[in-house]
Formats: C-alpha cells, structure tokens, sequence
C-alpha cells in the first residue's frame, strides 16, 4: 500500500508517496512536493566544467504558421493561396528576393539585420502528423521508430552531466513539458519569486523539518532532500536580491514576457543554467487570422511574440546573448491555402527561429520546396529539413555534444552553417 504524508495550507495540498521515493533510490524526486509552484526530477552527477550556450527552447503551441511570420513573397502562389491574408510584399522587412518577415515582428528587426536572429523554412518533423496532441509528443520525444519514452531535451542534459536542479528550469509553469521527461534534473517553476514549499512559513518550518529529518540518512535520500532544500533556498536568495531587467529592457506583461524575464534573471545571476523552456500558445488560428495589422489576430500575437524576444535580447546585451540560443518550435505548421472562415488549418511544413549571439543571422536557412500544387505534400508545405538536425547542429557547435545519437537517435546535424563554433 502507498503510503503518503501531506503538507497543506488553505489552498493546497501536496504529496509524497513513500513508495516512489524509497523505489526511485538515488534518482528519486519530490514531484508535485510543493504543489502548484515546483516539479523536480534529480539524478546525474554534475559537470561544472559545461561552458557551452544555454538553449531556450520557445514552443509555439497550437500549430505556428511559419508562412505568415517568413512570406515567401517570392513564390507566387502564396499570393494564389491566400487572398484575403497573404502579406503584401510592400508591407515586409528585413526581406531578400524570396522571403521577407511579417510587419509586426519590427522588434526584432536590429537583431535580424545585426546578425543574431536567424529562421529556417520548409522544417518539421519527418511525417505529417495533424493531432496536436500526438505531433506535440513526437516533438518533445523526437524519437520516432524506438521505444525511447524520455524527451530530447531531458536526454541532452544526460549527456552534459548535473545534479542541479537549476540547470534545466520549465519556466512558467509547474508541470514541465514531455521534452524534460526524464530522469535528469529540472525545475518546472511558475514563476522565481514564488519559488517556495507550499505552507512553508514561520510558525510552520516545513523545509528546515524536512533538512532535520534526513540528516544522517543514506546517501540515495539525503541527496535528493538536500537537491530541494537546496533549490529553496536559492530561490530565496534570488527573491531577496530582486530583479531589475539590464539596459533598458521592458518586458511586455504578458505570459511570455514574464516567463522570458525569469530566464534571463536566472541566465544573469550564474545559476549555472544550461536549459530553459518557455511555452507561448494560442497559435492554433482556424479562423479570423486577419491582414497584417494592429487589432487582427496573427499581427498582435506576433507583435506580443517579438516585443518579449526583444526585451530578452536587450536585458541579456551582446555578452549575454553570446552564451545563448534561443530556439523555437512548433508541432506543425498550418495549410498553404486559407479556409472558408479567413484561416488555416492544421498543415505539415513550418519555420523556426534561431536567436544568439552565435546566430549567423539575417537570412533564412533552408531549401525551399515551393508552393505549387506539385510541390505541396497532401496540400501543405513540404519539409525539407529535419527539425532535430537544425538542433542537432546548434548542440553540436554551441553545446559541445559531439554525438547526437544518444540525443536524437538516426539523426546527423545539419550542414546549413546556422551558427559558429564556440
């Protein structure tokens, strides 16, 4: 029988079964410990010697129209396919005689024409796959054919090494992404400043009863209650010193705009993050995407998306940025040809941006198929380029993962020259 000891206050209840934690041994968690503000995984031993980038992995959940933020304004049934929401060639920035960006993304446009933002086109995963539900756990698993059940991103951490807990951090959240499941550590935090034992107070010192009760404990059990002890305590450090973004930044207070904030206050304290996630959703626009505007859908969700990126960029500065890649994805793109209701349904082939200081930006990576119905698989972008393989190049050049195959099994990194070596 499970046995469980709870810790609640008026609004919470938190849990730790006996059995999970004495069957999970030296790679044991306290899960759901602190209830709506810490999921933790611990394992691994750490490597201080890590000096590559650190990865913010930016999801765009619900199914990101690559083709509306990079218009190839340069295939002409673009235009043929979207009537009434195709971006006018006169209306993009930061363009060449192919593709050119999406109005509303004039934030970014320093760091695209400075060269440290960067996209790929015609990128997806290696089938169609039009569930969101499904495509987005292919995504994070990113291990298609195997039985491998752990995320990419948890299984790149195994391969760099660490025991602490704040080198991988889910931000914005308590319940991290499939892409950190796995048995090495992570924080899922909805936000720094609330960081903290749920019902831990003065008169109820829940933590330090917790620091007593496993002193003297085998080495498996004390580890993993000093790794969250540990973790506590940092947070109140990072809550007690405070926070105020560098070089003018100001963040959007939006979801993403708070979660990018975080990130980089933990990038700038030397935490020793090596990853971050950071989810940004309602992408999914079947219907009033609207014209390249303010006040239409697809214009003030980009124009949110690029002011927060903005704002991360600025407050981390050119020798901040240098030990950063930021990389988006989404689970699919959307169709070539608008619908019925003014939007676009689920489609295959997508874009991805790339932002850092080792970006070899400006441009747009990546062989395009075109848009023609011959070009067209089942209606939707072709993909051209495997997602994995766009990271996969990134880990190698800017993370030092020298073998891929334990990250991205059957995957060879890409030749697209996207960044510089470290």
């Amino acid at each position: 029988m499970t046995e469980t000891f709870s810790c609640c206050d008026d609004q919470r209840q938190a849990t730790v079964s006996r059995r999970r934690l004495l069957a999970t041994g030296a790679a044991g968690a306290f899960a759901g410990l602190v209830g709506s503000q810490l999921d933790t995984g611990l394992a691994f031993a750490a490597d201080a010697s890590y000096d590559g980038d650190v990865i913010v992995l930016l999801s765009l959940r619900g199914g990101f129209d690559g083709l509306s933020a990079v218009v190839p304004h340069g295939d002409a049934a673009y235009y043929t396919a979207r009537p009434g929401i195709g971006v006018p060639k006169a209306q993009l920035i930061g363009g060449d005689a192919v593709f050119g960006l999406h109005p509303a993304l004039a934030p970014l446009l320093p760091y695209w024409t400075g060269g440290q933002l960067a996209a790929v086109q015609a990128v997806g995963q290696p089938a169609p796959n039009r569930s969101h539900f499904s495509a987005m756990e292919e995504l994070e698993r990113a291990a298609p054919g195997t039985s491998i059940r752990t995320g990419w991103l948890n299984r790149m951490l195994g391969t760099l090494g660490g025991a602490d807990p704040f080198q991988a951090v889910a931000m914005g959240t308590a319940m991290p992404a499939r892409v950190l499941g796995g048995p090495a550590p992570y924080l899922g935090l909805t936000s720094i400043d609330k960081l903290q034992l749920t019902g831990d107070q003065a008169d109820r010192p829940i933590a330090a009863t917790m620091s007593r009760l496993y002193e003297g404990a085998p080495a498996a059990l004390a580890q993993t209650a000093g790794q969250l002890t540990g973790a506590l305590s940092r947070g109140a450090g990072l809550r007690a010193a405070g926070y105020t973004p560098a070089n003018g930044a100001v963040y959007p207070d939006t979801d993403l705009g708070r979660a990018l904030r975080d990130v980089a206050r933990l990038i700038r304290s030397g935490t020793g993050l090596m990853s971050a996630t950071v989810d940004s959703g309602d992408w999914d626009m079947h219907e009033n995407l609207g014209v390249a505007a303010p006040g239409r859908r697809m214009y003030d969700q980009l124009k949110a998306f690029a002011t927060a990126l903005a704002a991360f960029a600025a407050d981390l500065g050119p020798e901040g940025l240098s030990r950063v890649s930021l990389i988006t994805i989404s689970e699919f793109g959307r169709r070539v040809t608008q619908n019925g209701s003014g939007g676009l349904d689920h489609g295959y082939g997508n874009a991805m941006f790339v932002l850092g200081g080792g970006v070899r930006g400006g441009r747009v990576y990546g062989r395009w198929p075109g848009l023609t119905a011959a070009d067209l698989r089942d209606g939707d972008l072709a993909v051209t380029t495997d997602y994995r393989s766009v990271i996969g190049e990134i880990l190698r050049t800017r993370c030092g993962a020298a073998d891929l195959s334990a990250v991205f099994p059957g995957v060879t990194a890409s030749s697209l020259g996207l960044t510089t070596s470290r």
